[in-house]
C-alpha cells in the first residue's frame, strides 16, 4: 500500500518512536479497564469546523489527545487506517522583538507540522478505543480490523527530549502503509526531502527563525522505500518512527532571542534516540515523569460503576450535573499533567494553549496573556507540589525585561501623575509573545501580579537564594515604578490611577483589582525584605505606602465595590452583574488581602459580590475555576464543588478548557482551586480541609505543599480530619488549625509529625 500522508514535524526537540527499538513484540495488547486516570474514547478524534471573531477553520485540538515534554508536544487523533499527530514545538512563533503595542507585528504561536502514518485499510473496525493515561503518561490507539489487532502507543519523554510511540499488530508481516511529513504553512522556503530511512523538513519563518524536523524510519521485518518526501513500509512485523524537531530560538534578549541553526542538534538528537531500545526509551521516561506526577496522590471517594462505564466525553457531561468523585480527581491530576507536559525548566512557560495548538493563527495568537490567564496557568504549581514547572515563567519575565524597560519608558500613557516619563521599572501589556513583544493594551498592575509569582515561588520552597538573586530584585523594581505612579488624594490615601478591573467597566483612579494588586506587591517585598534581613528603610517605606492605599469598600446591598465610588448603572455594582470576571475578587483570591479569619466583614462583601455574579450569563470554564477557588477560600465547600461540576459542562470533550474557542488556563485553575479546598496556609499558618464538601465524604490526599515550606496529606472519614501528617523541608514553626482547634508545632529540616482528632474534636500530636 502506497501511504502518502501530513506530517507537521514539531521544530523542538521531538522525536518520535513508534515500535519495539530492540525485538519486536508481535502480540498487541487488548484494551485494558480504564484506570481512574484515564481518559478514554470509543472512536477517534473528528475535525471540527470553528467560526468565531478570530476566523474560520477546522480543529482537532477540542478531541484530540495531548502529550509533551515541556518544549514540544503531540495532539494524537487516532484514525482508523492513518494516524494524524499533529506536532508542536513552543518556540515556534512569528512576530517581532519591538512591536509598539501591534498585535499584528506581535505575530502569532505556531503550529508545526502534521506527521501522518498510514497502515492497515479503511474498512471497518470494531473495539476501538483511544486514551491517556494520566498514571503513566502514555496513550494510546487499538482496534480490529480485517482480522488484526492494531495497536498504538505513545508518549512524550522530557528525559530524552522526544516524542516516543510504538505501532504494532498481533500477526507478523501485518504493516504495510507509509509516512509522511507536511509543513502546512505556504512559505516557499519549507521543503521536504527523502533519503533512505530519513524524512528531512526544512523552513524560515517571516521572521527569520529556523526549523527543522527530521524523521527516521526503523522496521521489523519487511522493507521500506523513500520517495517524494514519502517513505512506504510494506510487510513490517513493527514499525519505528524517530522524529527531532527544533528551532533557532534562545531565551536571550543579547542575541535578540536567536541562537543556533537547529540542524546539528536534531541530528544528534536522532542518532542518540536510534540507539536506544524502545523499553530503555519508556522506562527513562516513567522514571522521570513520576518524579513530579507521583509526589502527588488524591482520593475522593469511590463513582458508581455506571459513571465509570461512561467513555470521558459523555461521562463530563452527567459529572456537570451529579458529582462524579473520581472524575474530579481525575481533573485536579489532568492539571498537573498538563503542567509536567507543557512547562519544564529550561523551556518557555505554558501560554494560552499551554503548548498545543492546530492553528497557525490561533485565538489570541496562543499568546501570553497578563490579565489572568497566564497568572492561572500556574497557580497550582507551588501547592500542588511542581515547584520546578513554575520556573520557565519566571525565567521568561526575565528575558523579556530589556525591551519591556525600554517600552515602558517611552511610553506616553504610562506617564506619571506629575506628568513624566517612566524612569524606574517596567509595566507589560496584556498580551506578549516570547521575543519581547507586545500587543493589545497596557495591562498597568500586571507587572505586581507577575511580581506575586516570584513571591510565591518562595514562600512555599523557602529558597533563600533564589529570593535573593531573583525574586526580591524584581519586586523591589516593581516596587519603585508604583511608588512613583501612585496618586495621592485629598485625604492622603494613594490609588492607582486610570485603573481597569478587567475586562469590565470604566478606566478610572482606584479601581479595586489594581488597589489590591498593588496592596499584594508591597506587602510580599515588605515580607521578602524581612525574610532577608535587609533594606529595613526601604522596607518600612513599602510599608507605609501599603498602609495608604484605598481599600474596597462596601455597597448599598453589601456587596465588596469594583470601583471607588457605587455606580449608578443597571448592571454595573448592581446584583445582575454576571460578568465572567470577578477582577475586584483578587484580594480573597488568589492574594491575601481579604480573608475569613483576619477581615470577616471584607470576606462577607466578597461573598455577597460572588454569589450575585453567579453560574449564569457570561461565564466560562475559567470563570468556574475561579469562582471555585474563591468559595474555597470562604470555606464554602458545597459552593465549591458546584463549581467543579459546572466547570465539566464547559470543556471540551478531551476536557480541555473551552472558553470557547479552546485555552487551558481553566484546567490549571481548577486543580488550584481543588487544592484550596483541601488545604490553605495564607492566613498565618495552615488550615486543614477547610472547604471539604459533603460529597467527599471519605478521601485522602498525599503530598500537598504550604507555605513556610510544609509538606501535607491527611486522611477523613465521614466528613471528618482521621490524620494529618505536616513536614518540612527546611524546619520551622507554624500553626496548624481544623475547624475551631489550633495547635502549634515546630520541626526541623526533614522531619516530621502526625496530628490527630481527641473526642473533643482537638488537634493532638498524641
Amino acid at each position: 500500500m502506497n501511504m502518502m500522508s501530513a506530517v507537521r514535524c514539531s521544530a523542538c526537540a521531538a522525536i518520535f518512536l513508534l515500535t519495539a527499538g530492540g525485538t519486536p513484540s508481535l502480540q498487541a495488547q487488548a484494551p485494558a479497564n480504564p484506570g481512574p486516570l484515564t481518559l478514554w474514547y470509543p472512536e477517534p478524534a473528528t475535525p471540527k469546523i470553528v467560526t468565531n471573531r478570530f476566523g474560520t477553520g477546522y480543529t482537532y485540538i477540542n478531541e484530540a489527545l495531548p502529550i509533551g515534554n515541556g518544549k514540544s508536544g503531540a495532539l494524537v487523533t487516532g484514525g482508523i487506517g492513518e494516524e494524524l499527530l499533529r506536532l508542536n514545538e513552543i518556540s515556534l512563533w512569528t512576530g517581532d522583538d519591538k512591536t509598539g503595542g501591534d498585535d499584528k507585528k506581535m505575530g502569532n504561536y505556531q503550529a508545526l507540522a502534521d506527521l501522518t502514518v498510514r497502515v492497515g485499510s479503511t474498512n471497518p473496525a470494531s473495539g476501538y478505543r483511544r486514551d491517556l493515561d494520566l498514571a503513566s503518561s502514555k496513550a494510546g490507539v487499538s482496534y480490529t480490523q480485517d482480522g488484526l489487532t492494531f495497536r498504538r502507543e505513545y508518549f512524550a519523554s522530557h528525559e530524552a527530549d522526544i516524542i516516543v510511540g510504538r505501532f504494532s499488530a498481533d500477526h507478523p508481516g501485518s504493516l504495510t502503509g507509509s509516512v509522511a511529513v507536511k509543513d502546512t504553512r505556504t512559505d516557499p522556503s519549507a521543503s521536504v526531502t527523502s533519503e533512505g530511512s530519513l524524512l528531512l523538513l526544512r523552513g524560515t519563518l517571516t521572521n527569520g527563525m529556523a526549523y527543522e524536523s527530521q524523521v527516521l524510519v526503523r522496521h521489523e521485518g519487511g522493507e521500506i522505500s523513500a520517495h517524494d518526501g514519502v517513505i512506504d513500509f510494506k510487510g513490517c512485523n513493527a514499525i519505528t518512527l524517530l522524529v527531532a524537531a527544533g528551532t533557532d530560538y534562545v531565551m536571550d534578549p543579547a542575541r535578540k532571542f536567536r541562537g543556533e541553526n537547529p540542524h546539528a542538534a536534531i541530528s544528534k538528537r536522532i542518532k542518540t534516540a536510534g540507539s536506544r531500545s524502545y523499553e530503555d526509551l519508556l522506562a527513562a521516561h516513567e522514571k522521570d515523569y513520576l518524579a513530579l506526577f507521583g509526589r502527588m496522590t488524591l482520593d475522593l471517594g469511590i463513582s458508581s460503576p455506571e459513571q465509570r462505564a461512561l467513555p470521558t466525553d459523555k461521562r463530563r457531561l452527567v459529572a456537570a450535573k451529579v458529582t462524579d468523585p473520581e472524575l474530579e480527581r481525575l481533573i485536579f491530576q489532568y492539571g498537573r499533567y498538563l503542567l509536567i507536559s507543557c512547562s519544564r525548566p529550561g523551556g518557555l512557560p505554558a501560554n494560552l494553549q499551554g503548548l498545543w495548538n492546530d492553528s497557525n493563527t490561533p485565538a489570541w495568537h496562543s499568546d501570553y496573556h497578563a490579565n489572568i490567564n497566564i497568572q492561572m496557568n500556574y497557580w497550582p504549581a507551588e501547592v500542588a507540589n511542581l515547584s520546578e514547572c513554575h520556573t520557565p515563567f519566571f525565567d521568561l519575565v526575565d528575558s523579556q525585561l530589556p525591551y519591556w524597560r525600554e517600552a515602558t519608558a517611552g511610553a506616553s500613557d504610562l506617564k506619571t501623575p506629575e506628568g513624566k516619563l517612566t524612569s524606574r521599572g517596567w509595566a507589560v501589556r496584556t498580551s506578549h509573545n516570547a521575543m519581547g513583544g507586545m500587543g493589545w493594551k497596557w495591562d498597568k498592575t500586571a507587572n505586581a501580579w507577575y511580581a506575586r509569582h516570584f513571591w510565591e515561588h518562595y514562600d512555599f520552597t523557602r529558597d533563600a537564594q533564589y529570593l535573593k538573586e531573583t525574586a526580591y530584585p524584581l519586586m523591589k523594581e516593581v516596587c519603585g515604578y508604583w511608588e512613583d505612579h501612585l496618586k495621592t488624594l485629598p485625604d492622603g490615601r494613594l490609588v492607582v490611577p486610570d485603573g481597569w478591573s478587567p475586562e469590565h467597566g470604566p478606566q478610572e483612579d482606584g479601581v479595586s483589582y489594581s488597589q489590591e494588586i498593588v496592596w499584594d506587591l508591597f506587602n510580599n517585598t515588605v515580607k521578602a525584605s524581612a525574610a532577608l534581613g535587609t533594606d529595613k528603610e526601604f522596607r518600612d517605606k513599602i510599608a507605609s505606602l501599603r498602609d495608604r492605599l484605598a481599600v474596597p469598600g462596601t455597597g448599598s446591598w453589601g456587596q465588596l465595590l469594583e470601583w471607588m465610588q457605587e455606580k449608578k448603572d443597571p448592571v454595573l455594582d448592581a446584583p445582575n452583574d454576571h460578568h465572567r470576571h470577578t477582577s475586584h475578587l483578587f484580594a480573597l483570591y488568589p492574594g491575601n488581602q481579604i480573608s475569613v479569619q483576619e477581615t470577616p466583614s471584607l470576606a462577607k462583601a466578597a461573598e455577597v459580590s460572588l454569589k450575585a455574579r453567579g453560574d449564569v450569563g457570561d461565564v466560562r470554564e475559567w470563570s468556574f475555576a475561579w469562582r471555585c477557588a474563591l468559595f474555597a477560600r470562604l470555606h464554602e465547600g458545597d459552593a465549591a464543588e458546584g463549581q467543579i461540576r459546572r466547570f465539566f459542562g464547559a470543556t471540551c470533550p478531551n476536557l480541555f478548557g473551552n472558553h470557547p474557542p479552546m485555552q487551558m488556563d481553566g484546567n490549571f485553575g481548577i486543580t488550584a482551586a481543588i487544592a484550596e479546598m483541601l488545604l490553605q496556609s495564607h492566613e498565618n499558618g495552615i488550615r486543614l480541609l477547610p472547604a471539604l464538601p459533603q460529597v467527599w465524604g471519605q478521601g485522602s490526599v498525599r503530598g500537598l505543599k504550604a507555605r513556610g515550606g510544609f509538606d501535607v496529606s491527611m486522611t477523613w472519614e465521614n466528613g471528618k480530619l482521621v490524620t494529618a501528617v505536616i513536614g518540612s523541608t527546611h524546619g520551622g514553626s507554624v500553626a496548624v488549625r481544623y475547624h475551631e482547634s489550633s495547635i502549634a508545632i515546630t520541626l526541623k529540616a526533614g522531619e516530621s509529625v502526625t496530628l490527630k482528632l481527641t473526642k473533643n474534636d482537638a488537634l493532638t500530636t498524641r
